[in-house]
């Protein structure tokens, strides 16, 4: 039994974004909006509402949006007070006070356990979390608090899975595992973006993780140069399962793949019938539209 407070996420946003040229051309694809927040702020929010003190960004060239986003904005700030409007005011300032933030660079793009790897020394040997700036997953128990509770009964590292399609496999990292539990998994093999035919299931792992800190030990044995210079996540969990377990949990929730132009666009729609400000005309909106198409 593990009573292991997870207090830190790592968030890799080092990435170029090439599925949305030409609109990352000048800013991240994590700054991308769905209704009026950008993608990466609904992960830093889910990360906060799942016990998460510290979000370290691993960033690249060209993502200083990032760090100006979670950042005061004195200017921004001062003209709302002149301008009274004081509600969103508060909004913004709440923002950079989510959590402590830190920031180091990914210099060169070896893969997202490289991406891991540049954070080791902010994580003080602690398990942590990771997430990617693809995934938001709309529950009502944050996806990562699910995967935290699992981590707290079992202390080993979890992996957040989905069911897909069979034809989607071959997108993804898809596990071989034994169900223990309801939603639980205990991890066999992981096979990363198969065919169809090779795929050992139809149970992918989305960009959610709780990770110990020995996962460090099985990315660096790895060493650059593995897979075509990337160092992969899921190549190191793959080195762990030798000699220790590692879980999968069937989140709760619906996972919107904002890292596809499609995704991204369902995230918007799905998120648009939600928000208090603007779901009753949305929706008569797109009834209308529906009909003249």
């Amino acid at each position: 039994m593990s009573n292991n407070k997870i207090r830190k996420a790592i968030i890799p946003v080092a990435g170029f974004g090439t599925r949305f040229l030409p609109a990352t051309k000048a800013q991240p694809k994590e700054m991308l909006t769905v209704i009026d927040k950008p993608v990466i702020q609904y992960l830093v929010e889910e990360a906060v509402a799942s016990g998460i003190e510290e979000i370290i960004f691993v960033t690249g060239r060209g993502k200083r949006a990032i760090e100006d986003h979670f950042d005061h904005s004195f200017e921004l700030e001062y003209n709302l007070v002149e301008k009274g409007k004081h509600n969103l005011l508060e909004e913004i300032r709440k923002i950079s006070k989510l959590a402590k933030f830190s920031y180091v660079r990914q210099p060169f793009p070896f893969g997202d356990g490289h991406a891991i790897l540049c954070a080791k020394n902010l994580t003080n040997g602690e398990p942590f979390a990771v997430l990617f700036g693809d995934d938001i997953v709309y529950s009502k128990v944050p996806c990562l608090k699910q995967l935290t509770s699992v981590f707290q009964k079992y202390g080993d590292s979890v992996v957040a899975l989905e069911k897909v399609p069979k034809k989607d496999v071959v997108s993804y990292g898809v596990v071989s595992s034994v169900k223990i539990g309801e939603e639980l998994y205990e991890i066999k093999d992981i096979v990363e973006k198969p065919s169809v035919k090779d795929a050992p299931s139809d149970l992918i792992i989305i960009g959610k993780y709780i990770l110990t800190p020995d996962i460090f030990d099985y990315l660096e044995a790895l060493g650059q140069g593995s897979s075509h210079n990337e160092i992969r996540i899921s190549h190191g969990l793959k080195l762990m399962l030798v000699s220790r377990a590692v879980y999968g949990y069937e989140f709760q929730g619906k996972r919107y793949d904002c890292g596809s132009k499609l995704g991204l666009l369902k995230a918007q729609i799905e998120f648009g019938l939600k928000h208090p400000e603007i779901k009753k005309e949305f929706k008569k909106y797109l009834k209308e539209t529906a009909k003249t198409i």
